[in-house]
């Protein structure tokens, strides 16, 4: 193949990232789905459940996602990152249409706890196969691209239930969740390449060549791997390393809590100050159109005026917004300030992602990010229990916003807290510093 041009490079690559892309769509969506139904489930006289049993229930899924995130490296070790994103899509699928049948809410709360642990292995499969396959001069446009999937996810539960709910209930919106299993993974069977990393990681040194060769990727058989991966979890444990992780690790729980909290429980939220069940479902989409506008934003200031600065003001725009839905303001009013709460909290955790990946050295980095990200998946857990619980205290609907609002602050002394230099003494946010790797909530 010596002298030939590589044939629809781009256009294979960019069939990876639509296929991945897609995956996450259906990520995000059932992970939301859970927010939606919320005012149906507690109006559903059978199970009686009231606030605090929903926000455990809640919970349930974010515990599935870190049990999935937790055994996600190995079990691609085994499988694949292919095979790893098929089997993330199947094992979910299967669990959501389990949650539509469930007879009462004990085997419905484990359901959701068992979809997630497909949830949690998804998103890391889904970018890493994204970052491979995408053209050389785009990791950065693609990794974007797919990671706003789970807000569009998000905005399609809160329309989808707009149709649903009020006709026919609950049962029908987790339904929906068996059709990546139906629809994608045949497509994921037939067109999707496995990665060349793996393939060389396994012996295969020809099929991963091929798989070079036809996607335009460098042959890299990546040798030592394996004890790379022990120098550099040796290293994350040693200062200055450690105490930066810690404090990065607080802030992004911080941010997932922010974002999973507050979007678990804005619908039922808005249905508590008087909002019909279309207006509250209406405010769940409109936060996600925010976090989308805000990823790409925040990320385009990031690469100018450096990661903490954005940070910190993401952090400073979720207080504020918090601040102002507390005050019941006019309804116009309120829609932005859900919005710029989507900026400030799925923003801020795109943006503390990129200054994660920016700041540490390359060899420790995919360290640092997985048990950072795992620290943080924490978060997700804490952020709808919380929620359930000021809703089933009674206390007025301000509380439901301050119990987001005080953690949000918090995360701004956190994110002043981090190192204003890289390791090799350059300031971030200067042309030394890489560019912000745009991603999703994770």
């Amino acid at each position: 193949m010596t002298g030939q041009t590589t044939p629809r490079r781009a256009g294979n690559g960019t069939l990876v990232a639509v296929i991945c892309c897609c995956a996450v769509i259906f990520d995000g969506y059932d992970l939301s789905v859970f927010a939606t139904t919320i005012p149906a489930l507690l109006e559903y006289e059978p199970w009686q459940l009231d606030e605090a049993q929903a926000g455990m229930i809640a919970s349930y899924a974010f515990m599935g996602m870190l049990v999935g995130t937790l055994i996600c490296g190995l079990a691609t070790d085994l499988l694949g990152r292919r095979r790893m994103l098929m089997a993330s899509m199947t094992w979910f699928s299967v669990f959501m249409g389990a949650c539509a049948l469930a007879p009462d809410p004990d085997l419905f709360g484990l359901f959701r706890f068992a979809s997630g642990i497909g949830l949690g292995g998804l998103l890391p499969t889904a970018l890493a196969l994204t970052a491979e396959f995408a053209p050389r001069g785009r990791r950065n446009l693609f990794n974007a691209l797919v990671s706003s999937g789970f807000s569009v996810g998000t905005i399609a539960a809160s329309l989808v239930g707009l149709v649903v709910i009020e006709q026919w209930g609950f049962r029908p919106m987790f339904a929906i969740g068996v059709l990546p299993l139906v629809l994608l993974v045949p497509i994921a069977y037939v067109s999707l390449p496995e990665s060349a990393d793996f393939l060389h990681s396994k012996g295969k040194h020809e099929q991963a060549r091929a798989v070079a060769d036809r996607y335009g990727l460098p042959d890299c058989a990546g040798p030592g791997a394996e004890a790379e991966r022990r120098a550099s979890l040796r290293d994350l444990l040693r200062r200055p390393l450690l105490t930066t992780a810690v404090v990065f690790a607080l802030a992004t729980l911080i941010g997932q809590l922010f974002i999973y909290g507050l979007s678990t429980w804005l619908p039922a939220i808005m249905r508590s100050a008087g909002y019909p069940l279309g207006s509250a479902l209406s405010f769940l989409a409109t936060m996600s159109l925010g976090a989308i506008a805000g990823a790409t934003v925040m990320s385009w200031f990031a690469d100018r005026i450096g990661a903490r600065t954005v940070a910190t003001w993401g952090f400073g725009i979720g207080v504020l917004s918090l601040v102002t839905m507390s005050l019941a303001p006019p309804t116009p009013v309120l829609y932005a300030a859900v919005a710029l709460a989507g900026v400030g909290a799925n923003g801020t955790a795109v943006i503390l992602n990129g200054f994660i990946a920016t700041w540490f050295p390359a060899a420790i980095r995919a360290t640092a990010l997985g048990s950072i990200m795992t620290v943080a998946r924490l978060g997700g857990i804490v952020g709808p229990i919380l929620g359930g619980l000021i809703a089933a205290a009674d206390l007025p609907v301000q509380w439901s916003f301050y119990v987001f609002l005080i953690p949000a602050a918090i995360g701004i002394g956190l994110v002043l807290a981090l190192p204003r230099r890289h390791l090799d003494g350059a300031p971030l946010g200067t042309a030394a510093e890489p560019a912000t790797v745009r991603g999703g909530t994770a």
